[in-house]
């Protein structure tokens, strides 16, 4: 472990047992709970970080460009979502021998205002509020606690995965394993450009932007 302060130690081990409470406890919030997170994590960033909440998680002002939001970003969710559709999804599925559990976006299907409604849920809680989470504070504090030797950021993209994988249980255990995939998938690019959140925060969101487009034609219930 690398040499931290107080300060370093307690406010992530804080934050991180409020997220678990958030998540786990008995108040259950769907969809705004990760909103809410994002927030506290931004409170405790300000005052681990000396008022400089953003940079810690990886919101890089020199890469939020046109060209990495609008052009690069998307073409990598279409990238992997194809991957998922057509190679991750029937392999898993192949290998469980269940189907994923699609039943929570049936609603969608030709619904218009519902998916206009989703669109704006999953840009708020899944493309910002889970890269936020995931890849911009606990693998950024994986990261501080163990450094980014070869083994530390196996176990960062590995562990975090299969909790990303884990909070998606509702799509059943096939949903679960490739949702940790696409985990894994995220968390690389984070790492490759160098923690640019920016980035990651944009190819979700368009991944999941695609997918309910697709839910709405009824191509992926």
């Amino acid at each position: 472990m690398n040499n931290l302060s107080l300060k370093q130690i307690a406010i992530p081990l804080i934050t991180i047992a409020i997220m678990l409470f958030l998540w786990f406890g008995p108040l259950q919030i769907p969809y705004i709970v990760n909103i809410i997170i994002s927030l506290l994590i931004f409170l405790a960033n300000y005052i681990e970080y000396d008022r400089k909440p953003f940079a810690a998680l990886g919101f890089q002002r020199e890469k939020l460009t046109f060209k990495n939001f609008f052009v690069l970003a998307p073409l990598v969710a279409a990238v992997i979502f194809a991957f998922y559709i057509f190679i991750l999804v029937p392999g898993v599925t192949k290998l469980t021998g269940v189907p994923i559990d699609y039943t929570a976006f049936k609603p969608l299907v030709g619904n218009i205002p519902a998916c206009l409604v989703a669109l704006a849920l999953v840009w708020a809680s899944a493309g910002f509020g889970e890269e936020i989470i995931f890849r911009g504070y606990l693998m950024r504090q994986f990261v501080k606690f163990f450094g980014e030797t070869k083994v530390a950021m196996a176990l960062n993209i590995i562990l975090l995965a299969c909790f990303f994988g884990f909070m998606h249980s509702y799509q059943g255990i096939t949903g679960q394993i490739v949702t940790a995939i696409v985990g894994a998938i995220l968390a690389l690019i984070f790492y490759w450009r160098k923690y640019d959140l920016w980035f990651v925060i944009a190819v979700h969101g368009f991944v999941d932007t695609i997918a309910i487009i697709c839910v709405y034609f009824g191509l992926a219930t």
